[in-house]
């Protein structure tokens, strides 16, 4: 396949990217390498790609409607996998346009571009913080998603939209993913392994958020790779079953579908420290703090869609996954 990434030098993003070219694939990389986090590490995750002839990076912004519908005519991309996004939950209340501009303007063009060149399927990063105020468990594809609590949360529910609607209009395949909690080596800096494993290595308090009392559905990185690769195999088409009288939110009369790609196994936030500490040998110092706006006390992931169409499930436990974080963290930093 000739698949472009945007994202690429994100942290999902290069690790699927590595993975695709190691299978033989034409990879192209779009980013923007903005500073939200260390520009640094995000060069550094592309140099592992840049090693490969068959892959090319595009220095783009998802915003630059322009630059993004040139990029689309003059390659004519297979398969599109939308990874770029500005991140994060908390940082979405400190600024909030930057999360109109890429993951709602942005998408814009992405589906655009996948919309006048006839792209085969659109795979697009969609998160677990949609399911918002609900609290039946686990979250599942089926429920109605419809009180979100942060504006990340919303630019992510208006892109199953957006994406519903050009499936609707123009008969595009696209299927969203509902990543949970994503962890592992190349992570993100401002994720809680990072910032704990951090803080932990400096004799340093780690914050501990609604006083320790918080569940997360922690996925390993390699899980949520495989889980992307299957899923740009299952082309979507209608769904026969699909009945206006009674929608599923889930698929479609026309090619969409919606999966969640977690572990399936909520784990207390004090569980992921002391296996942190563990991987480590060292204690942590702990500062309890309230509820952060835009946080939910818990996610755990119903994956039984994913299972049914793709035959895979996330399995990587939290301490395996953390003992390979900080190997990583080790190698790259100590």
């Amino acid at each position: 396949m000739k698949v472009l990434i945007t994202g690429a030098a994100g942290f999902i993003g290069s690790t699927l990217g590595l993975r695709l070219l190691q299978e033989g694939h034409e990879v192209h990389g779009l980013d923007n390498l903005n500073d939200y986090y260390d520009v640094n590490l995000k060069k550094a995750r592309l140099a592992r790609l840049e090693t490969f002839s068959t892959f090319r990076f595009h220095l783009l912004d998802l915003a630059d409607r322009d630059g993004v519908a040139a990029l689309f005519q003059a390659q004519g991309f297979d398969t599109v996998v939308n990874l770029a996004a500005q991140a994060g939950v908390r940082y979405s209340i400190e600024n909030p346009a930057a999360y109109v501009d890429s993951n709602m303007v942005g998408f814009g063009n992405i589906l655009e571009g996948c919309r006048h060149t006839k792209v085969g399927h659109l795979v697009y990063a969609s998160s677990s913080s949609v399911y918002g105020l609900n609290t039946q468990m686990p979250f599942s594809v089926r429920h109605n998603v419809d009180h979100p609590i942060s504006l990340y949360a919303a630019s992510k529910k208006a892109n199953e939209l957006m994406a519903h609607t050009y499936s609707y209009l123009y008969n595009l395949p696209a299927t969203g993913l509902r990543f949970f909690t994503v962890y592992g080596p190349w992570g993100r800096p401002d994720m809680a392994l990072f910032l704990f494993t951090k803080a932990i290595l400096a004799g340093e308090p780690i914050k501990v958020f609604n006083n320790g009392q918080m569940q997360r559905d922690f996925t390993y990185i390699d899980d949520i790779v495989e889980g992307v690769i299957r899923v740009m195999k299952t082309i979507p088409e209608a769904d026969p079953l699909w009945d206006p009288a009674a929608p599923t939110p889930s698929s479609s009369c026309v090619p969409y579908r919606l999966y969640n790609i977690g572990n399936n196994q909520p784990v207390p936030l004090m569980d992921f420290v002391h296996a942190i500490e563990e991987a480590l040998g060292s204690k942590a110092f702990i500062d309890y703090l309230p509820l952060q706006a835009g946080d939910v006390p818990a996610t755990y992931a119903d994956v039984n869609d994913l299972i049914a169409d793709t035959g895979f499930k996330p399995s990587t436990p939290v301490s395996e996954g953390v003992q390979h974080f900080v190997d990583w963290y080790r190698g790259y930093y100590v």
